[in-house]
């Protein structure tokens, strides 16, 4: 099932998700759908609040962003509950955007490297280090379920600069090729 993707300025995208308990939903149904929206929408990453599900799930399949990257190991996979363990290494710039806040890309910082602890759609638990690429798809995904948009980390400059383009989106006044869910109707 393709869920319509939640916009920016819907409030489940401004909250701290909560822990999934095991048997509280079908997982596997979940990772079908949310793969199904994912690629739907044209995207590398989703996390659960994005279709408006207020739980600490994610997933990921960042075999398009590899194709740049000669030593990066494509992934997809589903992240349960995670919990960062650390983030360290010297900080870059790439320019991120986000499936519910189209038409806006901007150059973000985050650090190389993260450690995260989660558990896979069988409910095992892993601890992994993730680099690159692949940690920055991991860390943008994981702000989502701590309420952080990557918006959140720009300047106040550039916040003004793009705050009509961010009301728009509140409005559902953008083009894009997947359905969504706006806070106010066009």
């Amino acid at each position: 099932m393709i869920y319509p993707i939640i916009a920016y300025g819907l409030p489940v995208l401004k909250k701290k998700a909560r822990a999934l308990e095991k048997d509280e939903i079908d997982v596997q149904k979940l990772k079908e759908d949310m793969y199904e929206t994912m690629y739907y929408a044209q995207g590398v990453g989703l996390a659960a609040p994005q279709i408006g599900l207020d739980i600490r799930v994610f997933v990921i399949d960042a075999s398009p962003m590899t194709e740049d990257e000669p030593d990066a190991v494509a992934i997809k996979k589903i992240f349960i509950n995670p919990e960062k363990i650390e983030e360290e290494g010297k900080e870059w710039s790439f320019e991120e955007g986000c499936l519910s806040i189209p038409g806006i890309r901007e150059q973000i910082n985050r650090q190389e490297k993260i450690r995260l602890k989660y558990f896979d759609e069988n409910w095992e638990e892993h601890e992994e280090e993730f680099t690159g690429i692949i940690a920055r798809i991991i860390q943008h995904e994981y702000d989502h379920l701590e309420g952080v948009l990557f918006t959140d980390k720009l300047s106040p400059f550039k916040k003004r600069l793009l705050k009509s383009k961010l009301n728009n989106i509140v409005k559902g006044k953008v083009d894009v090729d997947y359905k969504m869910k706006f806070a106010t109707k066009k």
